[in-house]
């Protein structure tokens, strides 16, 4: 059985449809006030609404296009005792479900078109039902482990993804939190629309404008022909925006007007295109710092951060180490044609032993790498087959000592590693900053910062 909203002028035909569904086993609510309509699609859900088209003030299109506008669920049924071919046509090119013409059989008519709209909505939750089930196996598949920060993953993708919310997903690189983007894109209600994603960190502040706007032909030299920006061109799905805290300060201005107005300009144009995007942001950084020292803005913080997410790093979740491993171990042996299916427990402990400062992405590599130097004929994976730099963790203490009772000076001793570091870094790299950044696995932008934080 379903719920029901008649909408009509004359009341007393809404009396006569409510009595009649009411005996069907529906739940009804009638109106004759288009204006007291338009307030219950807003707070209410229905599956399925009943219109008179003319009717004073506002019309019966009137309240399907507000029903559009505010995503109302339910499935829309115009109804009229004077037949227009324009009319039916307009109306269903907005999406009404049904055109039923007012005769004296509107009620065993009525009865016919909400019985298979019901179908239809069970059909759908059904359908929903399995999705979400799927999303479970995939979820399972993908973000792979067994610590309780999974469990705890799981259960907050499942409860947040089929909201609308902007999601800050956070965590160092290599981490996996692009899987966890995109499990949050398949398990809301956009999960058929685009997926697009791009990394701020890796383009210039020019083409990464042009990449997300669009632009016009003649917008700048070489713009031969108008072209879509991601913007667009994820309309109705998920724009996830990788490294997030490396975009300039003009783009932050029009990325928050964006998430403002949901409206894009291209490069070049000269009208708003309206879009429908949900946002996902991802950082291996601290946004909140960046906000403290004035390069984030914090009402663009505010905007990307509804809804956080933390993916720890890999030296945190030792317990994960394992199953991580043999799930690449199986991958990487089916697509190189190996017969690997197992490792010891030599090879294993020195796995748990390494820090893994690039995170899972590391552990991947390392796998890879192994798989494709095992012999042939060999079905296990031991501790020679694992790069000499994959071993026992190194002590954190540059000199190896313990603790002084007197303590240290934690930030004067971190600045002075991360300033080692840098000029290590440009040494090795003949003072190029760019493969200097590289060497330290970090953004240029980054990089620069950090250069001018030391003075090197």
């Amino acid at each position: 059985m379903g719920r029901l909203l008649i909408i009509d002028d004359e009341q007393s035909l809404c009396q006569l449809l409510e009595i009649a569904f009411r005996r069907e086993g529906h739940e009804v609510e009638t109106v004759s006030d288009g204006e007291l309509a338009k307030q219950k699609i807003e707070t209410r859900i229905y599956d399925v609404i009943v219109s008179d088209i003319r009717m004073p003030r506002v019309t019966g299109v009137d309240l399907l296009e507000h029903a559009k506008k505010t995503r109302s669920p339910a499935l829309f049924v115009l109804i009229t005792a004077v037949p227009e071919v324009s009319t039916a046509v307009d109306a269903l090119n907005l999406g009404a479900y049904r055109y039923v013409i007012k005769t004296n059989q509107l009620v065993q008519e009525l009865k016919v078109v909400i019985d298979r709209a019901l179908e239809e909505i069970a059909l759908r939750e059904e359908n929903t039902r399995l999705r979400r089930e799927l999303l479970r196996v995939f979820a399972k598949d993908s973000i792979i482990g067994q610590g309780l920060w999974r469990q705890n993953l799981l259960e907050t993708i499942r409860s947040v993804g089929p909201t609308q919310s902007t999601a800050l997903i956070t965590g160092e690189s290599g981490t996996g939190k692009e899987l966890v983007a995109r499990a949050l894109h398949e398990s809301s209600l956009r999960r058929d629309k685009p997926y697009a994603a791009i990394n701020c960190g890796a383009l210039p502040e020019t083409l990464l404008e042009s990449e997300l706007f669009g632009y016009t032909r003649g917008a700048f030299t070489g713009a031969d022909a108008n072209r879509k920006g991601i913007l667009e061109s994820a309309d109705g799905g998920t724009l996830v925006l990788d490294e997030i805290g490396e975009m300039s300060s003009n783009m932050q201005v029009k990325l928050l007007r964006v998430l403002q107005e949901r409206k894009v300009r291209p490069l070049g144009g000269s009208a708003d295109v309206a879009v429908d995007i949900r946002l996902i942001a991802m950082t291996n950084r601290d946004l909140k710092a960046l906000v403290a020292e004035g390069s984030f803005r914090e009402d663009l913080y505010y905007r990307v951060s509804v809804i956080p997410i933390h993916v720890p790093p890999l030296r945190e979740r030792k317990e994960d180490i394992e199953p991580l491993a043999r799930h690449f171990l199986r991958r990487f042996s089916l697509e190189m044609a190996k017969g690997v299916n197992d490792l010891d427990s030599a090879a294993l402990a020195r796995l748990e032993g390494h820090l893994w400062p690039g995170n899972v992405r590391e552990l991947e590599n390392v796998l890879e790498r192994a798989v494709a130097f095992i012999g042939p004929e060999e079905r296990v994976l031991r501790a020679e087959h694992l790069p000499e730099s994959i071993g026992a963790p190194k002590p954190i203490s540059s000199n190896g000592t313990k603790m002084p009772d007197e303590g240290v000076d934690f930030e004067a001793r971190i600045a002075e590693l991360e300033k080692g570091y840098l000029l290590d870094a440009l040494r090795a790299s003949n003072g190029v900053g760019t493969r200097a950044a590289e060497l330290l696995r970090i953004p240029y932008r980054s990089f620069r910062h950090y250069r001018k934080k030391y003075g090197v």
